[in-house]
């Protein structure tokens, strides 16, 4: 039995991109996991994915492209509000704009992005951190840069 089928499944590709596998299966498939997958799929952090129906559940076929550097669920689920976003993302994002929080809502799954851009986070109860591993390496080579005294371009 899975307490958090969210949870295992970001960890198990999490896993997966660690050891360098090109494919993993998630069990069991559920709305809010094809929802999460989709909008990673949408922002390159991972190839395409399929379900297949066993019987059983069900369960998705991700194929993965080495993008994601940390992925999570945030927990405890906090309940938040709209004004209270920015914090969730200095809190668990390396740097403004590089990563993504995933945020449920009365109308479906959304990023941090269009929460902020629609103002649409009346009380969220769900959220889960990615940060991408290109993302990471702009950090990185920011870093470099500000060392070496090289002007960002």
């Amino acid at each position: 039995m899975l307490n958090d089928p969210l949870a295992a499944a970001l960890a198990k590709i999490m896993n997966a991109e660690k050891v360098g596998k090109r494919e993993v299966v998630i069990r069991p498939a559920s709305k809010m996991i094809k929802t999460i997958l989709n909008i990673m799929n949408e922002r390159n952090y991972l190839g395409t994915f399929e379900e297949v129906d066993d019987g059983k559940g069900g369960y998705l076929r991700v194929s993965l492209t080495g993008n994601i550097n940390q992925c999570g669920v945030i927990k405890p689920r906090f309940s938040t509000k709209f004004r209270d976003v920015e914090k969730w993302e200095k809190r668990y994002l390396p740097a403004k704009d590089f990563g993504v929080i995933f945020i449920t809502t009365p109308t479906g799954v959304t990023t941090h992005y269009n929460a902020k851009e629609k103002q649409t986070v009346r009380r969220a109860s769900y959220q889960t951190g990615l940060l991408a591993a290109q993302d990471y390496e702009a950090i990185e080579s920011e870093k470099a840069r500000a060392r070496t005294g090289e002007e960002a371009a």
